[in-house]
């Protein structure tokens, strides 16, 4: 099979069905949480509309509890399983299109999703229905898995491996190209610090909100400072500032109070450098003026450990390994109020090497300077696959010959996948080097010919691993 023109012939009729996709807002939903709709409604939506694709094109499907589900395809004693996610990231500010229309501009598919992870993976769907449309039957059984919070807690993945059968290998079409076969382990701490203002002769920071998810760059800080005296000064200096940094904002000044807007540059928080932190940069601002001490010990530590650091260089757990790279850290949720004191979320990329222990004592002793406290909310361990595995080995053989790039070789990076869950899991496309990565970003987009592309790449990785 000509793999690159059977992928072509489906354009139409993927482009439509990611139209549907795109159109839910998916977003994990605690709050709006209920029995029937666990994390909430939109992302069991998102996940019914891939069930409802596998049933309209005569795949066998099953949801377990709207949280997680899959499309079955073939049988045998091997389960090969390909692992997407149906949720995404919060929209957040800064759109030029609908997050949740899908807008097709200068070749490319705008909206939330377009690249993390509804049009890759289900690029990786028509890659399997290309199978089945054309008859070929495989020698293992194939499951399309469908999570709806990768982007937090995995817990839909989490329980599709607690009440199904492990599948044997598989990779996740949920990162980049050529193919990551090593993931750095992900770690994510809360700092606590208390908020009682003890000395009313002084300003105090009576808010501090900035960041929506620990593994997204924020883009936007919003504070509020009490008490000012010298408002023109501080309001002179803002713009100095604005002026000589890489990000830009607002400042206001009513009844005593000062507003302060600064807006930088949204990105995924396995690399921080790709963004540009809001609330890092206000926090810096703020602290070259005297506050009260809860307010002053917040912002101080934001400022002196924290900021413009996400090789963690000033906590000390600055590690490089050869095969796994740098640790990384991203500032991703801060937040402060004059009751319940100061909350920041960090959250950390790192190869082995480098141990969980050693990364909380370090933040632990620098928070202590600041009568800060630490606690370690998640982990994942990293997890690597050996290059000679034969997963490796027939991926890398497709893209390969589908792009002509020969000397391409497989990768370790900081992002988290579904391939981690498994020993022999591995995360394969579908952004290309090519292309920019705009996940978690406003204006996420995707080209189409890039998808396309990523469809016949998968159908024939489908047909390599499960029919050779």
């Amino acid at each position: 099979m000509n793999w690159k023109e059977e992928s072509e012939k489906y354009k139409d009729a993927y482009l439509e069905d990611l139209k549907a996709l795109i159109a839910i807002d998916s977003e994990r939903d605690d709050e709006h949480g209920s029995e029937e709709f666990p994390l909430g409604k939109g992302p069991a939506m998102a996940l019914k509309k891939y069930l409802e694709f596998g049933q309209r094109d005569g795949f066998k499907v099953k949801n377990l509890d709207n949280i997680v589900g899959y499309i079955e395809y073939g049988e045998g004693d091997q389960t090969l399983a390909i692992l997407a996610h149906a949720d995404v990231m919060p929209a957040g500010e800064g759109w030029h299109t609908d997050p949740f229309s899908m807008t097709i501009k200068d070749g490319k598919v705008y909206g939330r999703g377009a690249s993390d992870d509804k049009g890759p993976g289900l690029a990786a769907y028509y890659g399997l229905k290309m199978l089945k449309d054309n008859n070929i039957k495989p020698n293992c059984k194939i499951r399309f898995i469908i999570g709806t919070d990768e982007e937090s807690e995995w817990t839909g993945m989490k329980h599709y491996f607690d009440v199904e059968p492990a599948p044997d290998f598989g990779f996740s079409p949920d990162a980049e190209f050529p193919l990551i076969n090593g993931e750095k382990g992900n770690t994510s701490f809360t700092i606590k610090f208390d908020g009682i203002k003890i000395d009313d002769s002084k300003p105090s920071l009576t808010k501090f909100e900035s960041g929506l998810r620990e593994n997204m760059v924020p883009r936007d800080a919003f504070a509020t400072l009490t008490g000012i005296s010298d408002a023109d000064k501080i309001i002179a200096d803002f713009d100095k500032f604005i002026s000589n940094m890489p990000v830009e904002g607002d400042i206001a000044s009513k009844n005593g109070n000062l507003d302060i807007h600064v807006v930088g540059k949204s990105a995924h928080g396995m690399e921080p450098k790709n963004g540009i932190n809001g609330g890092t940069y206000l926090a810096n601002f703020i602290s070259n003026y005297q506050l009260d001490k809860p307010s002053s010990q917040f912002i101080k530590f934001i400022s002196e450990y924290l900021h413009d650091d996400s090789r963690a260089h000033k906590l000390g757990v600055n590690y490089v390994d050869d095969i796994m790279g740098e640790l990384t850290m991203n500032v991703g949720i801060v937040k402060f109020d004059a009751e319940s004191g100061g909350f920041i979320n960090t959250n950390f990329r790192y190869p082995k090497g480098v141990s969980v222990d050693e990364i909380n004592h370090n933040l632990q002793l620098c928070a202590e300077k600041f009568d800060g406290s630490v606690e370690n909310i998640s982990n994942m361990n990293p997890h690597y696959v050996d290059p000679s595995d034969p997963i490796v080995d027939k991926l890398m053989s497709v893209y390969r010959d589908q792009t002509g790039r020969t000397d391409s070789n497989p990768e370790v990076v900081g992002g988290g996948t579904y391939g981690r869950m498994m020993p022999r899991g591995v995360a394969f496309g579908a952004l290309f080097p090519w292309t920019e990565d705009t996940m978690h970003q406003a204006d996420e987009f995707q080209p189409v010919d890039d998808l396309i592309l990523a469809m016949s790449i998968y159908g024939q990785s489908i047909y390599k691993l499960s029919c050779e």
